[in-house]
């Protein structure tokens, strides 16, 4: 009985497994195997190169300002996502007229296409007729300006994010148990030892769960980057994804494009795996 059961869960796990093996690891095998040959102009593998590549790009000092610029645009983007859609979650689980109106606006941003929203965002920014220098009086050029090109585009992904932030905070928010607010004020806690000693700890699995999603699709954000700044000024917002677009589909060079995939992929692994370590062991502690 149990073999038969295991087979038809296989079975049901086929076509499923079958789109994965297609379109996820094929295609990473592919790469892999690319990242080791040097390429022609139509990415067809010519020479067994090992791991030249990989050395060419740890010798490029190109490569290191993606890695340091990715860096900083994932913090930008993670703060901003995570705050956002906490707090517009916590703004939300007040009754008051009108309350629905405000969660379908606060969870609007999943529903967006990021490139589309990256072009309304290129408008508002415009220095001479964009309504975020109207509203603060100012001329500044964002998309031009390298100190605040990084800041504009990590803002607007940080806001696309949110939404999706602030479904997942409002399910967590309605999962704590009122109960426990109940016996808090009945021993005299004021509403900020109510958000410290138990709203927070309620919503540690949660706040985990969404920091790691967020750092994962930072590190993958590429549309609104190519439509607002093209990876500039300079390479003042040249992430490693823009980075690895311009050297496959700019420069033709397939074999660098799939080596910075790799290690991409090393990259997001490595965070994912101590950030989960380190969950693991605050969990033991605790």
């Amino acid at each position: 009985m149990n073999r038969e059961n295991n087979k038809k869960a296989y079975f049901y796990l086929l076509p499923a497994m079958t789109v994965f093996i297609i379109f996820t690891f094929y295609p990473f095998v592919e790469t892999l195997i690319r990242s080791l040959h040097s390429t022609d102009n139509m990415g067809a593998n010519k020479d067994f190169v090992g791991f030249k590549n990989y050395v060419t790009l740890f010798n490029s000092s190109a490569f290191y300002n993606s890695i340091v610029v990715t860096l900083m645009y994932v913090v930008i983007v993670v703060i901003i996502g995570v705050l956002l859609g906490f707090l517009t979650a916590m703004l939300c689980q007040k009754t008051f007229p009108g309350i629905k109106i405000f969660s379908a606006a606060y969870a609007l941003p999943m529903a967006i296409a990021s490139s589309g929203m990256a072009l309304v965002f290129k408008v508002m920014l415009n220095p001479s007729i964009g309504i975020i220098n109207i509203i603060l009086n100012s001329k500044a050029n964002w998309l031009v300006n390298p100190k605040l090109a990084l800041l504009s585009v990590g803002i607007l992904t940080g806001w696309l994010n949110s939404g999706m932030n602030f479904l997942y905070f409002s399910a967590g928010l309605a999962g704590i148990d009122d109960s426990l607010y109940e016996s808090a004020k009945i021993d005299g806690a004021n509403s900020f030892n109510e958000f410290i000693y138990i709203t927070l700890p309620s919503l540690g699995p949660i706040i985990f769960f969404v920091v790691v999603t967020n750092i994962i699709n930072a590190f993958q954000s590429f549309a609104q980057i190519k439509l607002l700044t093209g990876g500039g000024p300079g390479d003042s917002t040249n992430v490693i994804v823009h980075d690895i677009y311009k050297n496959a589909f700019m420069n033709y060079r397939y074999d660098m494009a799939s080596a910075e995939s790799i290690i991409l992929f090393v990259i997001i692994m490595l965070l994912t795996l101590i950030i989960f370590k380190r969950s693991g062991a605050q969990d033991d502690r605790s």
